[in-house]
């Protein structure tokens, strides 16, 4: 009996074993399930939608004004000072609002902020399309300006805090992917109303009212960002609030986390008061940390010479060959959108592979780049043509010393006047022009807008069999930007502050990319004019090196990791003791499975993201 006894329960376990193991693959199953099912809510893409909408109005502005430039010179008659005054004072508007944008977000919230920003730019668009002299459009570009200087410090900083934590990096780079937009549609509206020179200027400017008040309509319906809520003591709304964003009603763990932080902060404040927030970040040694590497950030962004690239696409264009302004104008849209479409490509790659290996590919691919388009102006300017024609009229003339096509061009009072045989240049000479307006010569055969035959007049390049270098050093360098350098300043600084210093030091970053963007922008016909253009791309590339070398040490990696988790990122010293930082740790996540286990009590699992 004991033996059939002891046979029964034997027989009895298996199945009971059996059951056992097929439970815990269902609930290992579960687990996976939960750990790998993360959906992002439709409406956290509505809501990047319209704060992405300030990113395009950025890339709009800039984009629109050098195809407006050509109308506007005509109408208002503007000198080179002038032409240089409406496109500068836009980047120094920029740059101080950018600081004011710091304060502000601290004291109305980042919501307001942005709602201000987009009545400011469609105030200052409306002005730049009613304009009646100068001196009004001068004062449009400036509240322009203002509007995008809020918006480039607000808008990061309020995307990071309503996204999830593994969705952040794309939805934050959406805004630099709606730049790389609002540029290619700023060259298709420039290519539409181009031929209009009459008014077609006013509808370019003006246009960007559209996409400002769709911004501004749009956000009366968005919510103010959770963390913001909660350090202002709104702690029901910003619970209401942060579900919508996640699409669930089970936020407990994330609201604590925030609530716990926001708690820490008052605290500090408290104890820290008299302080301003700025000095209190200097003084805070892991926060003065973060605010080298977000600052580097955006240094290295603009001495990698992203803007003169942009600034010169339509001379390196020219150089290829394409002499109508009209067909430069579309090609110039091309380049825009190879710009936009591998900015859509960081998006895919910033959750795929990580902020810091994005960044430092990105820039090491632009080093190259900026390599090959300084050895193809070199090229360019050893194989240049001879000038073998000296003009009658011009022989006074101290442009008729020149013997060569590059020592004509690099003088800014001439230019290269000749007749395009196919392959060939022939009746070359060079011939005296205005440097307020260089587009056609003051004598000469190439005196006029209307050139007979094959005479064409080259006054800012010179024809040459390696000009297919440039156009394609410029299609690199925006194949690698784009995708890293282009976002990713903007996607880290959104996230390496913590919350009692974000406006701030979002704000100092900002202001540090627009003034650099400025002095880089200002200091490049100096440089060309000093270092010849193959050494000033020959400077960016040295500059870009060592960007590259100073962000290998000191830039973290802040993929899948919390705002609240960042923070810690920069507990220790770059160069101190103690075990190294490993960029690449997953951060763990407690996965909360409702129900029993086998001893009677709640299960609480623990697992690696």
């Amino acid at each position: 009996m004991a033996k059939v006894s002891s046979g029964n329960t034997a027989e009895k376990a298996r199945p009971n074993k059996l059951c056992e193991d097929s439970d815990d693959e269902k609930l290992n199953l579960k687990i996976d399930s939960l750990q790998t099912k993360k959906t992002t809510p439709a409406f956290i893409y509505i809501l990047t939608f319209f704060a992405a909408l300030g990113g395009f109005l950025f890339g709009y502005d800039t984009g629109v004004i050098s195809g407006a430039m050509i109308l506007l010179r005509n109408a208002f008659n503007l000198s080179s000072v002038w032409q240089e005054l409406i496109v500068s004072v836009t980047i120094g508007a920029a740059a101080i609002f950018a600081l004011v944008g710091g304060f502000l977000n601290d004291r109305l919230g980042r919501r307001p902020v942005i709602m201000i920003a987009s009545l400011i730019f469609t105030l200052g668009s409306i002005c730049m399309g009613i304009a009646k002299d100068k001196f009004a459009l001068l004062s449009g570009r400036i509240v322009v300006g203002a509007g995008i200087g809020l918006t480039s410090t607000t808008i990061p900083m309020y995307l990071a805090e309503c996204s999830p934590s593994y969705a952040r990096g794309s939805l934050v780079s959406t805004n630099i992917a709606m730049v790389a937009f609002g540029q290619f549609m700023a060259n298709v509206v420039d290519g539409i109303f181009g031929a209009d020179t009459q008014n077609g200027w006013r509808y370019m400017l003006a246009l960007g009212c559209v996409p400002s008040l769709m911004q501004f309509i749009g956000f009366m319906f968005m919510p103010e960002t959770p963390r913001w809520l909660i350090i202002t003591e709104k702690e029901e709304k910003a619970r209401r609030v942060l579900q919508s964003m996640r699409g669930q009603l089970d936020i407990e763990d994330e609201f604590e986390s925030i609530k716990s932080t926001c708690t820490e902060i008052k605290q500090q404040q408290a104890s820290r008061a008299h302080k301003p927030i700025f000095i209190q970040m200097l003084q805070t040694p892991a926060i003065r940390r973060a605010l080298i590497v977000g600052c580097s950030l955006q240094i290295f962004q603009q001495v990698a010479g992203i803007n003169t690239v942009m600034y010169y696409s339509a001379t390196i264009i020219r150089m290829s060959g394409v002499k109508s302004d009209e067909a430069a104008i579309w090609l110039s849209a091309v380049t825009a959108a190879v710009n936009f479409l591998f900015t859509l490509l960081g998006l895919f790659l910033v959750e795929k592979i990580g902020r810091r290996p994005l960044t430092l590919g990105s820039l090491m691919g632009a080093i190259v780049s900026l390599a090959w388009l300084a050895v193809g102006f070199h090229l360019s300017a050893l194989n240049t043509p001879p000038i073998d024609l000296v003009e009658t009229s011009t022989a006074e003339s101290h442009c008729a010393r020149y013997r060569i096509c590059n020592d004509c061009r690099r003088d800014l009072n001439c230019g290269f006047c000749y007749v395009d045989a196919g392959d060939a240049v022939a009746n070359s000479s060079c011939l005296p022009t205005s440097y307020d307006n260089p587009w056609l010569a003051t004598q000469g055969r190439c005196n006029s807008s209307e050139l007979p035959g094959a005479i064409t007049w080259a006054y800012d390049y010179c024809p040459t069999q390696y000009s297919w270098m440039p156009m394609v050093g410029l299609v690199l360098y925006l194949v690698f930007f784009a995708p890293g350098m282009g976002p990713m300043p903007w996607t880290i600084n959104s996230e390496i502050y913590p919350l009692w210093a974000r406006s701030v030091g979002t704000a100092v970053s900002t202001f540090t990319n627009w003034a650099f963007n400025l002095a880089v922008s200002m200091s490049f016909i100096s440089l060309t004019e000093t270092l010849t253009r193959y050494g000033t791309f020959w400077l960016y590339a040295c500059l870009a090196f060592l960007g590259a070398i100073i962000l290998a040490m000191i830039l973290p990696e802040t993929k899948g990791k919390t705002l609240e988790e960042v923070e810690g990122l920069f507990a220790r010293s770059w160069m101190g003791e103690g075990p190294p930082v490993n960029y690449n740790t997953k951060t763990v996540q407690y996965v909360h499975i409702r129900g029993l286990n086998r001893d009677g009590r709640e299960s609480e699992l623990e697992s690696p993201e």
